[in-house]
């Protein structure tokens, strides 16, 4: 993958929105980690929408992110997307 399709395919890698996918189903029900009803989907990116409010995708983000910083050495993050992490409008 070349770095001018590394952009582009970066902004469609945030949830799967096929239902049977990763998290999605995990527990049987589509409302463990991701918002259920209105909330759930994000017009924009056509994804999914983690419900940030849940100590159980709090602690899935950032042990996440943690294994990356372990096992791969990462000196840092780029967070993509916070407008929508931080408001309920998701900055749209």
């Amino acid at each position: 993958m070349t770095s001018q399709e590394h952009s582009y395919y970066a902004s469609f890698g945030h949830a799967s929105n096929n239902v049977l996918d990763g998290l999605n189903m995990f527990d049987g029900t589509d409302g463990h980690y991701f918002h259920t009803g209105s909330r759930r989907h994000h017009s924009m990116w056509d994804s999914r929408l983690f419900n940030y409010g849940s100590w159980d995708v709090l602690r899935y983000l950032l042990s996440n992110a943690r294994w990356w910083l372990e096992e791969y050495k990462f000196d840092g993050y780029i967070f993509d997307g916070v407008t929508s992490i931080m408001y309920i409008h998701h900055g749209l």
